[in-house]
């Protein structure tokens, strides 16, 4: 492996550790509705357990209401109850075969909270990034140790790695700052 490859494999992971975080936000819910808010909701379908986008139709009915519509007669009850065993505060209601699940108003406390939950998921993302640099930089001393790369070449790589361990630290900042002002909105 050449340092160019470990450079580009340790890029690639990073933005993947990124990606992860940015999805890992939008689950965290602000004061507007978003149907990718009940993407982690999982539902008993004849035995085994589907994300719910697999047995509904998830969408919006206005700004702090989703609407969950079944495919099938039979799984509105179920939908339902996992709706409310899921771990996201929502109780749902049923209209016939239509679902509608009201997002309660957020308190000032809950605000704070979920910004403290927010700087958490952005801390593991961070050291996540952090040991990619680490997994980098090892690669690279090995090359060195096993006579592939000199010395000079190490220092270049190491400061590469650092530059781009930096982009995406700022990067991960800016997306924590961003949620935080979100959060904070009334």
């Amino acid at each position: 492996m050449t340092i160019a490859e470990i450079r580009s494999t340790m890029e690639t992971k990073m933005d993947q550790s990124i990606g992860a975080f940015k999805n890992n936000l939008t689950k965290i819910r602000t004061g507007r509705a978003n149907p990718a808010l009940l993407d982690s909701v999982q539902v008993d379908y004849y035995g085994s357990m589907v994300p719910i986008t697999q047995v509904a139709n998830v969408s919006l009915l206005d700004a702090r209401t989703i609407s969950v519509q079944p495919w099938e007669k039979g799984m509105g009850a179920k939908i339902e109850k996992a709706i409310r065993d899921s771990d996201l505060g929502l109780n749902p209601s049923s209209m016939g075969e239509l679902i509608r699940v009201p997002l309660p108003a957020m308190t000032e406390e809950r605000r704070k909270e979920l910004t403290k939950v927010v700087r958490g998921e952005g801390e593991n993302a961070k050291v996540a990034v952090r040991n990619l640099r680490r997994d980098a930089n090892e690669a690279v001393k090995k090359l060195v140790k096993d006579k592939l790369a000199s010395e000079d070449d190490q220092k270049r790589a190491e400061a590469d790695v650092q530059k781009i361990t930096d982009k995406h630290i700022v990067l991960i900042d800016q997306l924590i700052a961003g949620k935080e002002q979100e959060l904070m909105a009334v």
